[in-house]
């Protein structure tokens, strides 16, 4: 899944698939250039994607809460507008709840949330972009990602197997971080790890890459994890059943689609 604050969604979204690139001997040097490529490379290999989720909220008493859904992605455009849907499953509470999203790299991206037992679509605001979905330790923003236009973007470092870029917003008072560090690794782009850091220069909020595997020749992401270093709690996501360029049209995403899922496309191909 699933391209990180330009990274910060990475870890959310790099079940969508990291193509792989032919290795270079020799070691990027342009931040810019490194962050692109990476965001390319998580949020836009082949044209779209399926993938069915399960997610385990842990809190910092151990109480845990599980979410089940299956989400689709479209591309509309290479490295430009994308779509996403998000289809809830289980547990009951939350079943046929419904996340929709349209990405505009360079804007705000439109978010609407279908709550079924209200029988109520709800627009999620740029100013709540940052706040928890579905009760996980993720956020709105990290379905889509963020845009790397939001931040500058630093090399501070150049190993063997990662490039580790240090990223700054360019508007931080819409933030509540300060910066973030990512670990991207050099042979496939993948963001491995992504910490975040407050004023104060601490680090608050860890997501990792805990496994991931090769699927229609895109390595992708099978399961990852956010930590709240703060309050002890965290969220793994585990991907399964994981598929590409399955030609799904744009109708798929359509407003509509939040109180009428498209069954078809959310039914496991046989």
């Amino acid at each position: 899944m699933t391209k990180l604050t330009a990274f910060a969604g990475i870890i959310f979204s790099l079940w969508l698939g990291i193509s792989t690139p032919a290795h270079s001997s020799e070691a990027l040097t342009d931040a810019d250039a490194i962050v692109n490529r990476a965001n390319l490379a998580a949020y836009y290999a082949a044209s779209d994607g399926r993938a069915e989720a399960r997610m385990l909220i842990r809190d910092a008493q151990g109480r845990e809460q599980m979410r089940q859904f299956t989400i689709l992605r479209r591309d509309r455009e290479e490295g430009g507008e994308q779509d996403f849907l998000v289809v809830f499953s289980r547990p009951a509470d939350v079943r046929n709840t419904v996340f929709l999203v349209a990405k505009k790299p360079g804007g705000d991206d439109d978010r609407w949330l279908y709550l079924p037992g209200l029988d109520l679509v709800k627009r999620i605001s740029a100013g709540d972009k940052r706040s928890s979905f579905v009760g996980s330790h993720f956020f709105y923003e990290d379905v889509s990602g963020r845009s790397p236009r939001e931040d500058s973007h630093r090399l501070i470092e150049t190993s063997g197997q990662y490039y580790v870029i240090e990223n700054t917003p360019l508007a931080p008072a819409s933030v509540e971080f300060s910066r973030y560090t990512a670990w991207i690794n050099r042979d496939n782009f993948l963001a491995e790890k992504i910490e975040y850091q407050d004023a104060q220069g601490e680090v608050y909020r860890r997501v990792e890459v805990l496994q991931s595997e090769m699927i229609q020749g895109h390595i992708t992401v099978a399961e990852s994890r956010v930590e709240d270093l703060r309050s002890g709690g965290e969220t793994r996501l585990q991907f399964r059943y994981q598929s590409y360029d399955l030609g799904m049209g744009a109708e798929v995403f359509s407003e509509r689609s939040l109180r009428k899922p498209p069954r078809e496309w959310l039914r496991r191909a046989e």
